[in-house]
């Protein structure tokens, strides 16, 4: 059965753009010629999802939204999202989207020098080099007032120091993104600055942090003591502040958005099938509203989700940073909620069959609760619409 017949509407979203309704359709029938068998089996056996990464990296999913002379597509966060959203609905999300491509090549094809771009946008973009992202940190979440975490210049060189935890495939891949804060030669004041750190480099140490998640990809924590760095491995300027910073933060709230769609996408598919197939009392159980009810308002949740979620997307590749920012955070805090219903919803709807490792719902009540706090609270999100949106005062310190 197609996702269009159990989904009970259509994926071609005939509004879309030409390229975009074909980009999605290819990234479909890669993603379902792997699907939730695989996914899951590559979490059960403790590996990475190696071959769809690959392939997707070959065909040029990876890199839709990099610049098209450093290997990239030519596209934008719009595209990158479309590729997660669809990878999400077959059941096969990479979370390793969210950052390498999303954070990490946004961030160097906006704001690294020209050398910088030709020795990492192309990797990036066919998949063959990934970039881990580390910004929280034990005491100051991912408030990057309160980052610890600090860079002094040796020389030609820089000095990095400090602690970051929930840093997601660090064991995979070949470099890190860091966020630190240097001294402003102005004003004293420490600002955020984004340094790539190689896996192998003196000094930077990190462990895995057991979680319930199923996930290919691991968590863990960095430790940097004094890590010694080139003055090339400063990505953008040493004074930018958070400017360069949002370029990535904002990309990684649309691709989180993606990613919850995507998981809510699959879980409402595998409950509306079910509901049409299974019988009692001699009709198909979603013919009760109690059945179907539930189901249509998660339906009408992801769609309204999913609006927004374009909506940041489309703002952030108009250059609007600021009206993306808004958008973004809106669109993380809708799609996380819809996430969290409709895979509810889905384990009701199938009743103990829901729990059951045949169906493969269980594993998602805990991912989708990520949505929620990953990568930044709802509770955060609300302080950032009252105050930025709604213009009420500041409800925190920081």
């Amino acid at each position: 059965m197609s996702r269009e017949d159990a989904y009970g509407g259509s994926t071609s979203r005939s509004s879309e753009p030409a390229e975009h309704r074909e980009l999605r359709r290819a990234v479909g029938a890669l993603a379902a010629r792997y699907g939730r068998a695989y996914f899951a089996a590559a979490v059960r056996e403790g590996r990475r999802p190696e071959e769809l990464w690959a392939e997707a990296g070959r065909l040029g999913y990876l890199g839709v939204n990099l610049p098209e002379e450093y290997g990239g597509g030519g596209g934008g966060i719009t595209e990158l999202t479309i590729v997660l959203e669809e990878l999400g609905t077959a059941g096969c999300p990479l979370l390793m989207l969210v950052v390498s491509p999303a954070i990490c090549g946004t961030v160097i094809a906006r704001f690294g020098t020209e050398e910088q771009k030709r020795r990492w946008l192309p990797g990036l973009a066919a998949g063959t080099f990934t970039m881990a992202f580390g910004i929280t940190e034990p005491d100051a979440g991912s408030n990057a007032h309160r980052l610890t975490t600090t860079a002094r210049r040796d020389g030609d060189d820089w000095l990095l120091t400090g602690r970051k935890v929930f840093v997601s495939g660090v064991d995979a891949a070949d470099a890190t993104l860091i966020v630190g804060r240097t001294e402003d030669a102005r004003t004293g004041r420490l600002r955020p600055c984004l340094f790539v750190v190689g896996r192998e480099t003196p000094g930077f140490a990190y462990h895995r942090i057991p979680m319930e998640v199923a996930a290919p990809e691991k968590q863990f924590e960095l430790v940097m003591d004094d890590v010694r760095l080139p003055g090339d491995a400063l990505v953008g300027e040493e004074n930018a502040g958070l400017l360069q910073l949002f370029a990535g933060l904002n990309p990684e709230r649309i691709m989180t958005a993606a990613f919850a769609t995507g998981m809510g996408r699959y879980a409402l598919a595998r409950a509306v099938e079910y509901a049409r197939t299974r019988r009692v009392w001699d009709q198909p159980i979603g013919a009760h509203q109690a059945i179907a009810h539930p189901l249509a308002r998660s339906h009408v949740e992801l769609e309204l989700a999913r609006l927004m979620m374009y909506k940041a997307a489309a703002l952030y590749d108009a250059g609007d940073d600021r009206g993306a920012g808004e958008a973004a955070n809106m669109a993380k805090y809708a799609a996380a909620e819809a996430a969290v219903t409709a895979v509810d919803q889905a384990v009701h709807t199938l009743g103990g069959n829901g729990l059951t490792t045949e169906y493969g719902l269980a594993s998602l009540i805990t991912a989708a609760r990520v949505a929620r706090v990953a990568p930044v609270s709802r509770e955060m999100v609300l302080n950032y619409v009252a105050q930025h949106s709604l213009g009420l005062p500041r409800s925190y310190q920081g």
